[in-house]
């Protein structure tokens, strides 16, 4: 399961709701397409639905806690990659790949973060997706402007718009990583199509 595994194992003591969760994760990658209920995955965790309940108030609450450690996870090494990294190219570049790598390696959450396995489900947890995804436009739109001042660069568009195309590009790759039922890998050709996005979205302010 990837970083999930390893952030499970990492800890201490593996709980019965850490259980639950890498589970519920491995249920969503085995099973492409397929909704989710308590009922597959307490068979899946080998307790019943009863014990399920116990740990966890509903099904919305264990995706709920899933995006948490989504957010946390990226969040925290996307603060990493802006205190290590200065030049505004190199912050975009790590930071969509951060997320492309990410999901990649955790197939089950990268239908949490497409909406894939969202449909029916409560409005809340659609919510939470869209805000993940506006902290990111929004910290792409924070970089872009900085670098206008500090790297005298100029967008080809405004830094809200040259963000939500970036923002747009990792979107789709996400989505064609879950039609082809993990198949095709979110990375592939993504150094090409950085390097046009690049060359392209950022140049430097040339005098008059």
């Amino acid at each position: 399961m990837g970083d999930l595994n390893r952030f499970m194992t990492s800890k201490n003591k593996t709980t019965r709701k850490d259980r639950i969760l890498r589970s519920l994760a491995r249920l969503l990658e085995t099973s492409p397409g397929a909704r989710i209920t308590t009922a597959s995955l307490a068979s899946h965790v080998g307790v019943s639905e009863a014990a399920l309940y116990r740990h966890f108030p509903s099904k919305t609450k264990m995706f709920d806690d899933l995006i948490t450690f989504i957010e946390e996870t990226l969040f925290s090494r996307i603060s990493r990659v802006l205190k290590e990294e200065q030049s505004a190219s190199t912050r975009c570049y790590k930071i969509l790949t951060l997320i492309l790598t990410f999901c990649e390696k955790n197939p089950g959450l990268t239908r949490l973060l497409t909406g894939d396995v969202l449909a029916g489900e409560t409005e809340s947890l659609r919510n939470r997706v869209s805000r993940f995804y506006d902290r990111i436009e929004s910290q792409l739109k924070q970089v872009l402007r900085e670098a206008q001042i500090k790297e005298n660069l100029r967008p080809t568009a405004s830094p809200a718009a040259v963000a939500n195309l970036l923002l747009a590009s990792i979107e789709g790759r996400l989505s064609q990583f879950v039609r082809s039922e993990f198949k095709k890998s979110p990375l592939e050709n993504w150094g090409t199509q950085w390097d046009f996005l690049s060359k392209n979205l950022l140049l430097p302010f040339e005098p008059n």
